[in-house]
């Protein structure tokens, strides 16, 4: 035995986090072998060292020893269940020491025991004791084993009250219809079917006859046929009994109130616009597009009769037709209130209007602007061209002309009302400008296409761009000209866009009479998609102050919702449709084609195909 490590008859693995494996008869510590290899030093050692396979490490120490060739052979011996000294013969001469022959004189010649033939005391008192305790009952003797198998009542227990599990699903067979009159072989005379109700019973489908034969007469029972039908008859009814489905469906009882989300009532969230106020007569043909200036006294609409109409809001009195000589496709107003300026999309050109309405001293602050604009020294290449307006054009009201290469589908303003921008329908880079009024200079923001450009938007607040393509809204941060986000609408065909004034949240319509809310903090894809209109989506529009967003369809209705968002961002929208608006008529399929809210009150306009415009407050 090795006494190098006296810590005794141990488990080991007690010294495995210490650098010392036991102490040493003078008391000292054992440290381990310093061992630092890693997998790889092992297997190079394995593979390199012929002594490899001999090497064993010793517990007690920790050190790696070599065994000699007698201890390999040791190990080899008891591997095989051999004795393991060498020199130990397991099959040695046997002795008799006692022979087999039975002898005259015993081995040993002591003489008996008393006790081997007197009766012991010991056993009788023990012996006594049992009988005793028989006697009393204390000790019962084995009852003899019964053979016989015991079968016993399953059910004998069985609350009689209770139904069985098994039969708890059963579903009785469903019984047979009893026979009426009608089967009898001689019925009265009102079961009889007339010629008409023959011809009738036989043009039915066999599902829908009430009968499933033909009543018939006989004189008496014998004559009365065999019945053609009795296999049939029987055939089916074995069908329906074991193609009856033998399970009860457990209907789950829910209230279908507690289904419906738990929104407020519309009247608490008034105001919203409910009646239709006033009609603007006087276009002759659809009316495309609306604006309205900001301070909610003038409204300006286009229409396909190729005038521009300006209206007072209050009276419905048209102030002015301005003939433009094309169908308008969009009217933006500038939204800057110490400019009066109304961008106009005629064909291939965007006119910048001044409809001298109002204050005096206003519109003529514009046009004192718009003159005292001084062209640069050297010409710039540009897009388009801006073209002052003839003699004729301006006694109008035309200031500006900017000409495209392409007819212009939408003209919107930026909020600070220097700047705006124009779609083109065109299929290159150039479906989108950015001109700027005060310096006359136009620009082309986007180097490729990324697809149909529907409508364009300036953010109210941040220096955003949104551009909708038919699926996609992208959005472009000015200053840093890059795409920031790239939101998925989930529908088919966009149509048109509107920005909530906070600038976190806008709405989509779209073609296939979807409308989709985006939280721009939220997701990219719409935080609700509402379906409340019944044909496409035309328009949408926020209210600037008022928690109103308003869509307008072909159906020819106007639905206004409250979109209420939070100032704590963790609230999500909530959005409640609170009023359909009708009085469009639909025209060659079209309904209200734009929709605006009023920019301090809450009432809404809207333009229809039927050549009017409505104001329901």
């Amino acid at each position: 035995q090795d006494i190098r490590n006296t810590v005794g008859n141990i488990p080991m693995e007690w010294y495995q986090d210490f650098p010392h494996i036991g102490y040493n008869l003078e008391g000292k510590r054992i440290y381990k072998p310093i061992r630092n290899k890693d997998e790889l030093d092992m297997f190079l050692e394995k593979m390199e060292n012929p002594d490899y396979w001999r090497t064993v490490q010793d517990k007690m120490t920790g050190a790696d020893i070599k065994l000699t060739d007698e201890q390999v052979d040791l190990v080899h011996r008891l591997q095989k269940g051999q004795f393991g000294d060498v020199h130990f013969n397991p099959y040695e001469p046997a002795v008799d020491f006692f022979t087999h022959e039975v002898m005259i004189h015993p081995v040993t010649n002591r003489p008996a025991d008393k006790r081997s033939f007197i009766p012991s005391l010991i056993e009788k008192e023990k012996v006594s004791k049992l009988v005793h305790a028989i006697k009393m009952g204390w000790i019962k003797p084995r009852k003899p084993k019964d053979d016989t198998p015991t079968y016993y009542d399953l059910w004998a227990h069985e609350d009689p009250n209770s139904i069985l599990g098994r039969h708890k699903m059963h579903v009785p067979a469903p019984k047979m219809k009893l026979p009426g009159h009608e089967e009898s072989y001689n019925p009265p005379p009102e079961y009889l079917l007339s010629e008409e109700e023959k011809l009738a019973w036989e043009q039915q489908e066999p599902a829908e006859r009430k009968l499933n034969f033909v009543p018939q007469q006989y004189r008496c029972l014998r004559a009365v046929p065999a019945y053609s039908r009795f296999i049939h008859e029987r055939f089916e009814r074995c069908l329906d009994l074991y193609l009856c489905p033998r399970q009860r469906k457990m209907r789950v009882n829910v209230d279908p109130e507690d289904l419906i989300p738990k929104l407020p009532k519309p009247r608490d969230l008034q105001p919203f616009p409910t009646t239709q106020a006033l009609v603007y007569r006087g276009h002759t043909s659809l009316v495309r597009c609306l604006s309205i200036s900001p301070s909610g006294q003038w409204l300006v609409s286009g229409s396909d009769d190729c005038t521009v109409r300006f209206w007072e809001v209050c009276t419905a009195r048209c102030m002015k037709t301005l003939p433009v000589g094309g169908v308008v496709k969009s009217v933006a107003w500038n939204p800057n209130p110490t400019i009066c300026l109304v961008a106009i999309c005629v064909e291939q050109s965007v006119l910048l209007v001044n409809p001298c309405l109002g204050d005096k001293l206003l519109y003529g602050a514009t046009d004192q602007l718009l003159e005292s604009y001084v062209a640069p020294e050297e010409e710039r290449v540009q897009p388009v061209q801006w073209v002052m307006a003839t003699m004729e054009e301006h006694s109008k009201g035309v200031r500006l002309v900017i000409q495209h290469s392409k007819a212009v589908k939408q003209v919107t303003w930026h909020g600070k009302g220097d700047y705006f921008a124009s779609v083109v329908s065109d299929n290159s880079n150039m479906q989108v400008l950015i001109h700027q009024t005060s310096k006359r200079w136009s620009q082309n923001p986007f180097r490729k296409s990324k697809g149909l450009v529907q409508c364009v938007l300036f953010h109210p607040i941040r220096p955003y761009f949104f551009v909708a393509t038919q699926r996609y809204v992208r959005v472009y941060n000015l200053l840093k000209q890059e795409l920031t986000k790239k939101l998925m609408t989930n529908c088919k065909w966009v149509s048109s866009m509107a920005i909530h004034p906070g600038g976190d949240n806008i709405i989509c319509g779209s073609y296939d009479s979807k409308l989709a809310w985006f939280d721009l903090d939220l997701s990219t894809r719409p935080y609700q998609l509402l379906r409340h209109h019944k044909k496409a989506l035309r328009s949408v529009a926020f209210h600037k102050h008022y928690p109103l967003f308003a869509s307008g369809s072909d159906d020819g209705t106007v639905i206004v919702c409250h979109g209420m968002v939070d100032n704590d961002l963790l609230q999500n929208p909530l959005l409640v449709p609170v009023k359909v608006l009708k009085g469009h008529v639909l025209t060659l399929d079209l309904g209200v084609l734009d929709v605006l809210f009023h920019p301090t009150q809450p009432w809404v306009f809207s333009s229809g195909a039927d050549g009017t415009v409505r104001l329901y407050t």
